[in-house]
């Protein structure tokens, strides 16, 4: 079975879309701010079809505003319950919209990842320290590469 292609254009308006009404009634600056920067980086990623960073860095956004989106909803969804008569549609509507695009993040995650894959981007994550760290200190590299060649 054959993952369907989404456009990357139709993620970052959907979620902007979301955010932004999420903004409308009681959520804080600083959610807009984190989710609006890393819109930004989905713009570059989009402007530059070829760039796996773009894609890289987008998709590690998605994941961390996943984490702040669920603290903001936690710190202040209990303050706002407290609305009045007035404006208590708004508010529903607001955290609909922000629950909304909360939800559907982790399934943006899985295709901005296939972007990723599908622009050659390198899957397998490997924080080899140890090699990295010490590849330039010793002369295993330098001397192996001499092993088989005769002069």
């Amino acid at each position: 079975m054959e993952i369907p292609a989404i456009n990357l254009k139709a993620i970052v308006l959907v979620h902007w879309l979301l955010t932004v009404w999420g903004c409308m009634a009681w959520l804080p600056p600083s959610f807009a701010w984190g989710n609006f920067s890393v819109f930004a980086i989905g713009v570059w990623a989009i402007a530059q079809r070829d760039s796996i960073d773009a894609v890289l860095m987008f998709l590690i956004g998605m994941t961390v505003t996943i984490l702040t989106d669920i603290i903001h909803f936690g710190i202040y969804y209990p303050q706002s319950a407290m609305v009045g008569d007035r404006d208590r549609d708004t508010f529903r509507f607001s955290a609909g919209m922000a629950i909304l695009s909360l939800l559907l993040k982790p399934v943006s995650c899985f295709f901005v990842y296939q972007m990723y894959r599908e622009r050659g981007g390198d899957y397998n994550v490997n924080f080899d320290f140890e090699t990295s760290v010490d590849s330039r200190c010793t002369t295993d590299s330098a001397d192996s590469a001499f092993i088989g060649r005769r002069y």
